[in-house]
């Protein structure tokens, strides 16, 4: 498929500057696809759609606050810094993104904090925006840790277009989140509140959980209009022992298995076999999904409407059929859904 056949105009008032009052009374839009039938409905009557034995999987990252701002030394310009992911813990080595980049360069040294209590040093240039930072600290790793802790703010993204808030640092997060190392939220996840998981729990659904830590490769704008030339960033990912019985056992039971987002959906077909069997995985993918795709794992999805041309619109296109899914965004976009992180869900079954 071409990269032309997933655009479409979004107003701009549709696109979710803040999340629902409640977690789980954001709008759910039901796309049946053996019906080709579009229901309207809320995210907590997600539960009338499973029943006992029936398997969820969730992603448990966490995000880790990792926008920064610092002062380049002599002309104490801000800098933007956005830690990527750790290199080398020894020598405190990080890929971060800097902006603006034409003004840091090999050897300039960054000063965060009022008391300029830690100091990075740019020791390498990965790609135009791209640097490679040696912090120096004097402290232990906990303790310097803990200051990129303080020094970071909830990396929201930049298309909400305004400043961080309060909230965002709780509901930029899943209330499942565990395994810190993402540098964005696994949005469809954000949907569910502790209720809502309780309630499915005593109706018998169960959840499995693997870990797929979301870098900033999963935004990158798509530039070739043959998809098949695209590179997707790698990203870390692990899938246990435990969460492969579970989730093989219920598709020889022949349960409903959902994927809870599209990075669990490419997390479970990274590692499946060719017998249609969830594999243990520890290591990193950049598998990519786009129509046509012959999905082995899950037999149900939830997740966000997505931004024009984005991956995550185009895997979502591969499980609900193309045709299918641009009709429900159409009508999504007439009834004034919400896109994007913190928008409306959608149930694919």
């Amino acid at each position: 498929m071409k990269l032309s056949a997933f655009h479409f105009d979004l107003p701009d008032e549709l696109i979710a500057k803040h999340p629902a009052e409640y977690r789980d009374e954001s709008r759910l839009m039901v796309l049946n696809r053996k019906e080709q039938t579009i229901e309207h409905k809320q995210f907590k009557d997600v539960i009338d759609y499973f029943d006992d034995g029936d398997l969820m999987i969730l992603n448990n990252t966490k995000v880790f606050p990792a926008r920064m701002y610092g002062n380049k030394e002599k002309t104490g310009a801000r800098i933007e810094v956005f830690l990527l992911r750790e290199l080398n813990a020894e020598n405190r080595l990080w890929d971060v993104l800097v902006d603006p980049a034409r003004k840091i360069r090999i050897g300039n040294k960054l000063f965060f904090g009022e008391d300029d209590s830690l100091v990075a040093e740019v020791i390498d240039n990965t790609t135009s925006r791209g640097r490679t930072l040696r912090f120096l600290y004097d402290g232990s790793y906990e303790e310097f840790r803990q200051k990129l802790e303080d020094l970071g703010e909830t990396p929201i993204p930049k298309h909400l277009e305004r400043d961080v808030e309060e909230e965002d640092a709780e509901r930029f997060q899943t209330i499942y989140a565990k395994e810190e190392g993402a540098v964005a939220a696994p949005t469809a996840g954000l949907h569910f509140s502790k209720h809502l998981m309780k309630r499915l729990e005593i109706k018998g659904v169960d959840f499995s959980e693997i870990t797929l830590h979301i870098g900033l490769g999963t935004f990158n704008p798509v530039e070739v209009e043959d998809l098949s030339k695209h590179k997707m960033d790698s990203e870390q990912m692990m899938v246990s022992e435990a969460t492969c019985e579970e989730v093989n056992n219920a598709i020889d039971n022949k349960r409903r298995v959902c994927a809870v987002g599209t990075t669990v959906m490419r997390a479970i077909e990274s590692t499946v076999s060719s017998n249609g069997r969830l594999n243990p995985y520890d290591g990193w993918t950049n598998k990519f999904i786009f129509p046509p795709y012959d999905f082995s794992i899950a037999n149900a999805m939830i997740t966000n409407f997505h931004p024009s041309k984005s991956t995550l619109m185009m895997q979502v296109a591969a499980f609900a059929g193309y045709d299918f899914l641009m009709k429900a965004y159409k009508e999504a976009i007439k009834e004034g859904y919400k896109f994007s992180t913190y928008g409306d869900a959608m149930l694919i079954i």
